[in-house]
């Protein structure tokens, strides 16, 4: 008689997994629930992949393939930069640079009610997060948390946006803190917001928050905030999306070098 050798993922954990790769066997599992992101489906008791990467995890129980695409596939509790394309009565529509348009509803904000709509014009950007992603279907949106709060999501004004593979997306979110951004921090004041979707928001702070010889990092999962002199001028935005965009492929040595030679040419 046959028998079934059950699959650890942790066989397959940061290693290149490929479309028909069954990384875990759910008959295995007693009383544990775990959470599938992009790249993974299941079938009956198995759980396969999708496509090409490597096999990620994340406590307390999500797994998902990490690759780098220029199309975003949207995944539920992602955080993503959406365009306002289109409003109607009852939703936003916004470009996620998904397959399909993402809705965004007029109620899902902090505190929304029919009194507060707010108004958002064609073109403007937004922090949102995905909260249904079926196939098929139109990814919802939402500018709140889990418990409801606004946190970091909803407008961004000003600043510059450009758009990078969604590999390099999750490079800047990871932790500990990204080198390329450790070292633009430390001589340059702006502050970041990453979209698993592949596009990157830059905002540069005015002279009054200069800091001298003092700089701070703060992370989290959808956000960073570098500090330390003002930087406001065309050049440093073009240094600074430069830096970004060429640091998907190198070292993080390799970052801190490049980092240093770009900041050359401003100084």
């Amino acid at each position: 008689m046959e028998t079934k050798a059950s699959v650890s993922p942790a066989t397959f954990l940061d290693k290149i997994v490929v479309p028909g790769d069954v990384v875990l066997d759910l008959s295995s599992l007693t009383n544990q629930t775990i959470k599938l992101g992009g790249g993974l489906r299941q079938d009956c008791d198995s759980i396969s992949v999708m496509k090409a990467g490597k096999l990620k995890f994340s406590k307390p129980n999500k797994y998902w393939v990490e690759s780098s695409h220029k199309r975003y596939v949207p995944s539920v509790e992602d955080n993503v930069l959406g365009i306002v394309v289109d409003s109607k009565a009852d939703n936003f529509l916004v470009d996620i640079k998904g397959p399909a348009i993402a809705f965004l509803p007029v109620l899902a904000f902090e505190g929304g009610t029919r009194r507060n709509i707010p108004k958002f014009e064609v073109g403007s950007l937004l922090y949102v997060r995905v909260v249904k992603a079926n196939p098929g279907m139109n990814p919802e949106l939402s500018c709140t948390d889990a418990s409801g709060k606004a946190a970091e999501f909803g407008l961004l004004k000003d600043g510059y946006m450009f758009e990078t593979s969604t590999g390099l997306s999750r490079m800047l979110l990871s932790s500990p803190t990204c080198p390329v951004l450790e070292a633009l921090g430390k001589q340059l004041s702006f502050e970041i917001a990453v979209g698993l979707n592949g596009r990157v928001w830059v905002c540069f702070l005015m002279p009054f928050l200069e800091l001298i010889g003092y700089w701070v990092v703060l992370f989290s999962s959808c956000s960073v905030t570098c500090s330390m002199v003002n930087a406001a001028s065309p050049s440093t935005v073009v240094v600074v999306s430069n830096a970004i965009m060429n640091s998907e492929y190198l070292s993080g040595v390799q970052q801190q070098i490049m980092v240093e030679k770009l900041l050359q040419r401003i100084k």
